[in-house]
């Protein structure tokens, strides 16, 4: 019967992989509620905050703040178009 479910009846230890894994998912916060996060949906506690979020991306939500160029970095580009045709004639 234990080879009809896959798991050897119990005898087969976690890797160190998962171990690693599953450490550093404890004492963490969601990022969207605060609850403890979930081994399956980390750095979330569960498919519904993962959700969310992803949400919040596809509508860009997320943004880093930039500023513009001044408009003078357009004016220098043309100067040195000015400067060719001038040196042309």
């Amino acid at each position: 019967m234990a080879e009809e479910t896959g798991r050897g009846g119990g005898s087969e230890r976690p890797s160190a992989e998962v171990k690693e894994f599953k450490a550093a998912g404890r004492g963490k916060k969601c990022p969207m509620c605060a609850r403890p996060v979930h081994v399956t949906y980390r750095p979330f506690c569960s498919k519904r905050c993962a959700d969310h979020d992803l949400g919040r991306w596809l509508r860009e939500d997320y943004r880093i703040p930039a500023e513009e160029p001044p408009d003078s970095a357009e004016d220098g580009q043309n100067q040195d178009v000015d400067e060719a045709s001038q040196g042309r004639a």
